[in-house]
């Protein structure tokens, strides 16, 4: 078990996923978090950890937020802001850093596709209550969990089991909260076992 994640890994996943939509559980946080607040005043604010080529952030600026868009990669960074369907109305920021040493102002939304489980496993107990911290009440984490029959758990990522979660979710409640425990593929077609959690959560 276990996989290597290297720049090269990053930059063909990033070419694999080219033009993909946003992931579904950033749709639904949106839909949500949207229709609370409809017709309030100012710029909502959202974090996009792990943003990679910005699927996800091109998603949250067409949606009307000012995002932090954060990534340990200059691969996916430099694919974000060249993208074509980048909004060019200065609510993007981006920062090249690992999301344990990132930092950030209150948010509505945090946003965090296929990016915790690469959290270093001893950092995550104290990054995870500075996420939920920076949450407004009311405001949504949408993001994906990698359990232990997953074949890239390994040791040094964070790997978390339903009840691990359920500990974890406490302040929120769940809007999304599914796992899956079955063979699959990546996203550039390899076979592999999927054990994943997809989880939309709203703060109390």
């Amino acid at each position: 078990m276990g996989e290597t994640f290297t720049e090269k890994t990053w930059t063909d996943y990033y070419a694999a996923v080219a033009g993909r939509p946003p992931r579904e559980t950033l749709v639904l946080a949106l839909d949500r978090w949207q229709g609370e607040h409809a017709g309030a005043a100012g710029t909502p604010f959202a974090v996009d950890l792990g943003c990679g080529e910005g699927r996800d952030t091109v998603e949250l600026l067409r949606r009307g937020f000012r995002v932090l868009a954060i990534d340990p990669s200059p691969t996916g960074l430099a694919r974000l802001t060249a993208r074509p369907d980048l909004v060019p109305v200065g609510r993007l920021a981006t920062r090249q850093a690992r999301m344990e040493d990132a930092e950030w102002e209150a948010a509505d939304i945090v946003n965090a596709s296929f990016a915790l489980p690469f959290c270093a496993c001893d950092r995550f107990p104290a990054f995870w209550r500075r996420l939920v911290a920076s949450l407004r009440p009311g405001g949504r984490f949408a993001g994906q969990f990698f359990g232990p029959d997953d074949d890239w758990a390994s040791p040094t990522l964070t790997i978390l089991d339903r009840p691990a979660l359920e500990v974890l979710l406490a302040p929120f409640e769940l809007e999304r909260f599914d796992e899956q425990n079955s063979p699959g593929h990546d996203a550039k077609g390899v076979a592999k076992h999927w054990h994943l959690f997809q989880v939309v959560a709203r703060k109390r």
